[in-house]
Parts: structure tokens; C-alpha cells; sequence
């Protein structure tokens, strides 16, 4: 997802804890190691949080709250519960790999993939594992229970997250051309590029499937996109650094978390129309989230941040980094 660049000095902004007037609020932060992060995921069947972070996968136990880490590597991006949960697949892209391990952390098998995979996610009408090769504009299409790759499709640009229908669509956001990709995966082609207008940079997707609308977090935007004509038919206006979403379709709300503004946009989609209903303090650099449709808390991980020094990247200021759980 978008890579984190904080251009001035220092940033911090603490949550504020105060309940906002959706109801939602920074209930608890759990602590982890230092390092990086970039997708998160709540791995539902055994209640606990998967999100890549620094050279490995933390996983965060949502019952005890324990914190412990597997699958080490280089550039990791996602950690994705597969096959019913007794798996975990973790994207490599130090290695172009997407890794498969057990619940004891144990690498079961490696399978190539295109250059520099990032997010994945299973298309719930062939049932395959979808990995999307960011720096190689391409999807890697695997077998999740053979451990095996099976086919790839060319897409172009650099890719981001992935969203199905449920038909067999796939939809992708192209960030560098801003854009929608719509890719039939059973017909192994892409079929559509779809301009979206008052985007700059779409990372996150996700899909509305009541009302059959794409749902695309952009830079200090929201664009809710028609499925089926690919038309934008609205764009709402979130905080800056906006990267990751999450829809919980119960309540018909969307959240949009913006890295630099440290807010989450709470958007409500009743009657198919975008409508922020709250603006809720999180953290500067929360900037990806997961969803628990269980609970309908969500998830973001975030740390703080010294100075940077010169031109380069700020250094994350030791023993700051957590999850934040936001609710009601």
C-alpha cells in the first residue's frame, strides 16, 4: 500500500479517546515490537489480528491479547487467513513470493509470483487465491490448497488492493494511472479500465455488494464508483494520507483511515449515497485498517515518529508502535 512519508517534522497526534458522535472511539491500544507495517486482517475462525510488521507477521490474540510473531522475511505486505483458517498466506516481496504456514508458524510451501506481490485476497466464485504483484502489474492466480500457482494475468501499472463481486470480477485499483482494472478471473483477461476522476492515488477498494458499488480510498478522497458502467458517481472528501478502507455492510458504513491527518472518516452509504457521518481522532500514521464483522470494531496500526533527519524517511521512535482498537 502507499508507501508512509511524512514531509515536515515531527508528527504525533494522540488520540483523543473522547467518544465522537457516531459513538466511535480509540477503546484500547495493544503494544507490539518496533517496525514497519502494511495490511492488516482479522482472522476471524482464530480470533486474533494478522498484520505484516517490520521483517515478520504479528499476530495480536484477541482474547488474551497476547502478541507473537512468525513467517520471517523481507518486504512482507499482507497475512491472509487461507483454506477455512488453518493456514495463513503472507505475501513476500523480498523473496516474489507468496508463502504458506501453518497455525504454529511453521512455512509449509513457497510459490513464485510476480514482482513485488502486495495484497491478496480469494475470489469467492472460483475459490482461487488472487496475488496481486504490485511493481508487476500483474495478477498471480494459486491453487490456496495445492500450494501451487496456476496461471497469471497482465494487467499493467502499479497495483494495489483487490476487490471481487462475487460473479467472478475482480476489481483492482491502479495507482500511477488512476484507475480501476476490472479483470474476469475465470476468463483469465481483463475487460474494462475505468479513469477515476477526483482520485489521486487509489490504494485501498473494497465493494458494496447491495448496492453494487466500488468503493476506492484516494488521497483526501473517497470515490464511490457504479459497478457495472465503472461511472464515479460521487467523491467525498476524507483526511490526507487516506490508504486502507474497510465496509462493515450491516451498518452501511465505510472507514477510510488517513495516515496524516490521524482521522477516520466514517462514512455512512445508506441509499447507495456517501455521506461522512464523523470524523474520529486515531493517530498520525494509522493509515491501514481491518474490520471485525463480528464485533464491528476495527483495527490500526500506528507508532509514532521522530524527526527525519535531512531528506530521508522519519525513523518510528522506539517502543511507540500499536494497534489501536476503535469502537463504540
Amino acid at each position: 500500500m502507499r508507501p508512509w512519508i511524512l514531509g515536515l517534522a515531527a508528527v504525533l497526534l494522540a488520540a483523543g479517546g473522547a467518544e465522537a458522535a457516531s459513538g466511535y472511539h480509540v477503546v484500547d491500544r495493544v503494544a507490539g515490537p518496533d517496525g514497519g507495517w502494511d495490511y492488516v486482517r482479522v482472522d476471524a475462525k482464530n480470533n486474533r489480528v494478522l498484520l505484516t510488521h517490520g521483517a515478520s507477521v504479528m499476530a495480536v490474540d484477541l482474547a488474551t491479547r497476547a502478541v507473537t510473531s512468525f513467517a520471517p522475511g523481507q518486504r512482507l505486505h499482507i497475512a491472509l487467513p487461507v483454506n477455512g483458517g488453518s493456514e495463513v498466506l503472507v505475501t513476500n516481496g523480498g523473496a516474489n513470493a507468496a508463502e504458506f504456514y501453518d497455525l504454529k508458524g511453521t512455512k509449509l510451501a513457497s510459490v513464485e509470483t510476480g514482482k513485488g506481490p502486495d495484497d491478496a485476497a480469494v475470489d469467492p466464485k472460483t475459490g482461487l487465491l488472487v496475488v496481486v504483484d504490485h511493481s508487476g502489474g500483474q495478477f498471480t492466480l494459486v491453487d490456496a490448497k495445492a500450494h501451487k500457482a496456476i496461471g497469471t494475468i497482465d494487467i499493467g501499472g502499479d497495483l494495489e488492493e483487490v476487490a471481487f463481486d462475487g460473479t467472478g470480477k475482480a476489481y483492482v485499483n491502479v495507482e500511477d494511472k488512476g484507475e480501476i482494472a476490472v479483470v474476469d478471473i475465470p476468463g483469465r483477461k481483463v475487460v474494462a479500465h475505468w479513469k477515476i476522476e477526483g482520485c489521486e492515488g487509489p490504494t485501498g477498494l473494497t465493494y458494496d455488494a447491495a448496492d453494487r458499488l466500488l468503493l476506492a480510498a484516494c488521497d483526501a478522497a473517497m470515490a464511490v464508483v457504479d459497478a457495472k458502467s465503472g461511472k464515479v458517481v460521487q467523491t467525498v472528501s476524507v483526511g490526507k494520507g487516506a490508504d486502507g478502507i474497510a465496509f462493515d455492510p450491516k451498518q452501511k458504513l465505510a472507514f477510510v483511515p488517513a495516515g496524516r491527518a490521524g482521522t477516520l472518516s466514517v462514512i455512512s452509504m445508506a441509499g447507495a449515497k456517501a455521506s461522512v457521518v464523523d470524523t474520529v481522532p486515531t493517530q498520525v500514521s494509522a493509515r491501514t485498517i481491518a474490520l471485525d464483522e463480528r464485533t464491528g470494531r476495527l483495527y490500526l496500526p500506528a507508532a509514532k515518529y521522530a524527526p527525519a533527519a535531512g531528506v530521508g524517511r522519519p525513523g518510528i521512535t522506539p517502543g511507540s508502535f500499536e494497534v489501536l482498537v476503535v469502537g463504540k
